[in-house]
């Protein structure tokens, strides 16, 4: 209950602020994007391991919209089915894509150890 009621309280605080950094911060912690949904969907695909729909779903979500972390998520997916599907350049523009909505972004030990998307990831990371 005293956690929900902090939660409360930081929205409140958040919502008085109106700087582009606040309004980024709010976007991404507080409000759900309007594909989010349908990045759920794609990535429960992807795990599945049906990657035509997985890859229809993520196209979707970035059509709807989402924000920046969700947005890296889905062209990171995209350039895995792209590179094991041995598309090599669509996989080197998602990643480029992914990393433009975040920057920061990483693979996961198990992804960047993968045979043909990591040295990928790699490459257009360090071409940055």
């Amino acid at each position: 209950m005293k956690r929900g009621m902090v939660t409360v309280a930081l929205a409140l605080a958040l919502s008085a602020c109106s700087s582009e950094s606040m309004k980024s911060l709010q976007q991404n912690l507080f409000i759900s994007s309007p594909g989010a949904g349908a990045l759920r969907t794609g990535l429960r695909q992807y795990e599945d391991g049906a990657y035509a729909e997985s890859s229809k779903s993520l196209q979707g979500a970035i059509g709807q919209g989402l924000n920046n972390g969700e947005l890296a998520t889905a062209h990171k997916h995209l350039a895995f089915i792209h590179c094991a599907s041995n598309r090599v350049a669509a996989c080197r523009e998602e990643f480029r894509k992914a990393l433009a909505a975040d920057a920061s972004l990483e693979l996961a030990p198990a992804e960047a150890g993968h045979p043909v998307w990591g040295p990928v990831f790699k490459t257009v990371k360090a071409g940055r």
